[in-house]
């Protein structure tokens, strides 16, 4: 394969399993124990739970701005 092509894909491909990751780690954190809902008042773990969900959001976009930013790591 052309190694453009490999680049290009090669940050498709991080792009994806960062952003998978990022969802993944949130939803397992937020719906299966619980931190994302209120069950009648909001407790220590709901703020710390939003709190990381909003910074780790930022981080992730920050990271696919800077990595989409750059040019292509082609090997010759």
């Amino acid at each position: 394969m052309e190694p453009e092509v490999t680049a290009f894909l090669i940050r498709i491909v991080n792009t994806l399993s960062v952003g998978l990751l990022w969802m993944v780690c949130n939803t397992t954190f937020g719906i299966m124990y619980g931190f994302g809902f209120w069950e009648g008042e909001m407790k220590v773990g709901n703020i710390f739970f939003y709190i990381f969900f909003a910074i780790s959001f930022v981080d992730v976009i920050w990271f696919m701005i800077e990595m989409w930013s750059k040019p292509l790591n082609i090997p010759r």
